[in-house]
């Protein structure tokens, strides 16, 4: 009985393992409950002998309670982290990226292609704590000649598909997560920032919390109510495929929040990010834009991240 339930636990175990080894071969998880049915009939096996009486119980007991702890570890790892699961409703092809914090492990992939009406998911750390942005890549292409790797909007400058610890050339519209330790009863945050700029419109959206969890969102098209002095035109001409923030385009201390405007008392809205906010309600417009822009969730399962969601 020992060895069969100790099989079991050992069968979970791997089948967590394996998923994470083999991330770069599959984008949907396996599903967790398989490894919730192997746990589950080990503990079927194991409870009944905890009663048991005869020679060698007590040093059963002993094995039994080390695996029942074993189990309880390897449950809390299965449902601790949450998930990412990105999904583009784009008429066209978008590349993610994904750059963590200086203090948070990376994701499995810091870059993927993501064809229209395609699906693809990633587990947060197994700590389940993390920190970083999400972003989508638009216009990407290799060069026939050299291979490089870049994108016409929200490049990350690797010359690869994966950004590997770097960030996005703005314009951009980012998903910011703070992911909180499970069980430390804090909330997760989380937000969409045009602090950066626009390219692609993009809902982040909790699932299976407590609390507010709302999504947030930039479902509107800044694009095409972009002004002109803020537009970024297709080098080979044709349509606006992002719109800049007065901050990358001017770089002024009033428009970036810094110097003697770096506190909110001293920032506040200016024409162009009410431009961003009239089209976009509920994502960050400029820097102090927090009190309808910053959004809380305890304890979700998933968020998903949806690049041109439904308006």
């Amino acid at each position: 009985m020992l060895g069969l339930a100790s099989f079991l636990i050992l069968l979970a175990i791997n089948t967590r393992t394996d998923r994470y080894q083999r991330r770069s071969e599959i984008d949907i998880d396996p599903p967790r409950f398989l490894v919730r049915a192997a746990m589950a009939m080990a503990v079927a096996h194991l409870l009944p002998q905890l009663s048991a009486e005869g020679n060698g119980a007590s040093r059963n007991r002993m094995a039994i309670l080390l695996i029942l702890q074993l189990f309880l570890l390897t449950a809390l790892g299965v449902d601790g982290a949450a998930s990412f699961i990105f999904t583009n409703a784009c008429k066209h092809a978008v590349w993610v990226g994904a750059l963590h914090g200086a203090s948070s492990p990376p994701l499995a992939r810091s870059g993927f292609y993501l064809a229209p009406s395609a699906t693809s998911s990633m587990d947060a750390p197994s700590s389940g704590t993390w920190s970083g942005t999400l972003w989508a890549r638009t216009g990407c292409v290799a060069d026939p000649a050299t291979g490089r790797f870049s994108c016409a909007t929200a490049d990350c400058g690797t010359g690869d598909v994966a950004c590997q610890g770097r960030g996005p050339a703005p314009p951009v519209s980012l998903v910011e997560v703070t992911l909180a330790a499970p069980g430390s009863g804090r909330p997760d945050f989380y937000d969409v920032s045009l602090v950066d700029g626009f390219n692609v419109p993009v809902r982040v959206a909790p699932s299976g919390g407590g609390g507010d969890c709302r999504p947030a969102a930039c479902a509107g098209d800044v694009n095409a109510v972009c002004p002109g002095d803020l537009r970024v035109v297709a080098s080979s001409g044709g349509g606006v495929v992002a719109c800049k923030s007065a901050c990358i385009a001017y770089g002024s201390a009033r428009y970036c929040c810094t110097g003697q405007y770096g506190t909110p008392a001293m920032c506040g809205p200016t024409n162009y990010s009410q431009v961003f906010k009239s089209a976009c309600p509920s994502a960050y417009s400029y820097a102090y834009d927090d009190a309808t822009s910053t959004f809380t969730c305890s304890g979700p399962s998933s968020y998903s991240v949806t690049f041109c969601p439904a308006n």
